[in-house]
C-alpha cells in the first residue's frame, strides 16, 4: 500500500472507521502502515473514539430495542440487532473469561454469549431457552474479540429455532442451533389463571 498524505490519510481512516467502527489501531496502523501512535493521534484530531467507546455507541443504539432482557443480562455488546430476525453480538474475552494456566476462554462465556443472543433477538417479554445442540470447534484466548451471530430461523406457536455462530477474525469457534420457548404477559396469565 501507498504511503498516504496526511490529510489523505485522515479521510480514509474516517472512511475505515465509519465502515467498520470495530477495528482496533493496530489493525489501524497495520492498513495504513504507520505507528499505532500516529493512528491515535490521527482519531484525536478526527474526534474518533477509541474502540471500546464506538462499541459502547453502538450497544446503546441497539439495544433499546430488545424486550425479553436488560442490557446487563446480555453477555458481550449486541451491536446489531432485528427483532424476530438476526442479531450479532461482541464479546472480548479479558482475564477473568480464560482458564489462568493456558489462557483458553472458558467454554461457558461463549454459551452465554450465544443463549443471551437468542433471548435478546425474540421481540417477546419472555424467551427461555428450552434446548440447545452446541459444538465448540476451536479454542479462543484471551484478547480475543468474539462475534456471535444469531440467525431466527423460524418462529412456530410459542417455539423459535434459532441458529448461532461464533468467531474470531473469520474462523469459527462456536456453532448451536437452540431451541427457545417465548411468550408474552396475556399469554402467561391465561396459563396461570
Amino acid at each position: 500500500m501507498a504511503r498516504y498524505k496526511k490529510k489523505e490519510r485522515q479521510e480514509l481512516l474516517l472512511e475505515k472507521v465509519s465502515t467498520d467502527p470495530f477495528l482496533t489501531d493496530e489493525k489501524l496502523s497495520e492498513v495504513f502502515e504507520v505507528s499505532i501512535q500516529t493512528i491515535r493521534l490521527d482519531r484525536l484530531e478526527l474526534n474518533i473514539p477509541e474502540l471500546r467507546e464506538r462499541i459502547k455507541h453502538v450497544a446503546r443504539e441497539e439495544t433499546e430495542k430488545i424486550r425479553s432482557l436488560s442490557l446487563q443480562e446480555v453477555i458481550g455488546e449486541i451491536i446489531d440487532i432485528e427483532l424476530n430476525d438476526h442479531a450479532l453480538s461482541l464479546f472480548i474475552v479479558e482475564d477473568g473469561h480464560v482458564f489462568q494456566k493456558n489462557k483458553i476462554t472458558r467454554g461457558h462465556y461463549l454459551f452465554a454469549q450465544a443463549n443471551s443472543l437468542c433471548v435478546a433477538v425474540i421481540d417477546e417479554p419472555l424467551a427461555l431457552t428450552k434446548s440447545a445442540d452446541i459444538e465448540f470447534t476451536r479454542a479462543s484466548k484471551l484478547g480475543d474479540k468474539v462475534i456471535s451471530k444469531a440467525v431466527v430461523e423460524k418462529m412456530d406457536g410459542h417455539t423459535a429455532i434459532i441458529t448461532v455462530t461464533s468467531r474470531v477474525e473469520q474462523k469459527l469457534v462456536f456453532k448451536g442451533r437452540f431451541e427457545m420457548y417465548y411468550t408474552d404477559e396475556t399469554d402467561e396469565g391465561e396459563k396461570n389463571g
